[in-house]
């Protein structure tokens, strides 16, 4: 069974293409424009939701960024994973649903009220205030990686996925000033990885078919 997901360039389906890519895994990318729901409305039809990653695999369906890369992970085992018998396997676990929920959280509310609501609905003093969010809650990644390559289990897990992409929109978003020293070393290394440089030239459609193809 090759795993297939619908991916918009450097959304949250960014983690799954990047674990993939770290896994070696041969995979079907389905490229859409952002926002899908918006922009390929019959989309919709394949993802009620609307929302961007949708993963599918034999018969599993899934939406969530970091459930998915969990799901590889263990699926498919070796460095991406940490076992339940591993000391740091509550860390991992942690890290992976950080990376989403408080990192990721509130960088979307910037994003929205910057970027994709109607110029007269933005809201310039709400992204602020959600950026400070953000950067409040890099501190806690800031502690781990002082004296550490890795969020966790001293090596490269989907952990770093997880929270490596909340960095990656961070910097998009232009909120990169707020990494301290040692987060800031660490997305160089991140963005040094074959993995990741891997799934940034499969996002760009070199190769890969229309997502309404096939």
């Amino acid at each position: 069974m090759t795993p297939v997901l619908y991916h918009c360039a450097d959304a949250r389906s960014f983690r799954v293409l990047w674990a993939m890519e770290e896994l070696r895994l041969s995979y079907e990318l389905k490229l859409l424009p952002f926002p899908p729901r918006v922009l390929a409305p019959q989309y919709l039809e394949i993802n009620p939701l609307g929302t961007i990653p949708y993963f599918v695999h034999g018969e599993t369906r899934m939406t969530e960024s970091s459930a998915i890369v969990q799901y590889l992970a263990v699926r498919h085992g070796g460095p991406l994973n940490v076992a339940p018998d591993d000391p740091a396997y509550g860390a991992w676990l942690n890290w992976l649903y950080l990376g989403e929920a408080t990192l990721t959280f509130p960088q979307t509310l910037v994003l929205r009220y910057t970027r994709l609501e109607p110029k007269e609905r933005r809201n310039p003093q709400v992204a602020e205030d959600y950026a400070r969010w953000f950067g409040g809650r890099l501190r806690a990644v800031e502690a781990a990686l002082s004296g550490s390559d890795h969020l966790c289990a001293g090596r490269f897990t989907a952990a770093d996925i997880s929270v490596g992409y909340a960095l990656l929109l961070a910097e998009t978003l232009g909120l990169s000033e707020r990494f301290g020293p040692a987060t800031a070393a660490y997305w160089t290394r991140l963005q040094a990885r074959d993995g990741f440089q891997a799934a940034k030239r499969a996002q760009t459609g070199e190769g890969v078919p229309d997502w309404q193809a096939g």
